[in-house]
């Protein structure tokens, strides 16, 4: 399976793609919001890990463009997060996002996290 992370942290995309690739999953990584948009549709990912807050635009934005595209709600969108209020997760889940995962993530739970929202046995 490929996964597109769109996450501007270094730290943060080195720790996902870490856990991603030792697990078997192929990574495609980008920083920006725009080219995440741009590699959702050029390279149609399995699923894909959405920072919220990205340096050019936002992730909620980003979700609404994948959304309302030709590959539309065909691939699952993980919302990984520090926007963690009360009713953050209902809002995210609302808009688009087909999963949850708040920041800093546990590489403990990370994939059993992503496989809960896959449908993927645990």
């Amino acid at each position: 399976m490929r996964a597109l992370i769109i996450e501007d942290n270094e730290n943060n995309m080195e720790l996902i793609s870490f856990i991603l690739e030792s697990n078997g999953y192929q990574t495609i990584k980008t920083d920006t919001g725009r080219q995440g948009y741009e590699l959702a549709l050029a390279e149609r990912p399995d699923f894909i890990l959405l920072d919220i807050q990205l340096p050019d635009i936002m992730g909620t934005e980003v979700l609404t463009m994948i959304r309302e595209s030709a590959i539309g709600s065909t691939i699952p969108i993980i919302a990984v997060t520090s926007y963690a209020m009360a009713g953050d997760r209902e809002r995210l889940l609302a808009a688009g996002c087909d999963g949850y995962i708040e920041k800093p993530i546990d590489p403990m739970l990370f994939i059993d996290q992503i496989n809960r929202v896959l449908g993927e046995p645990q």
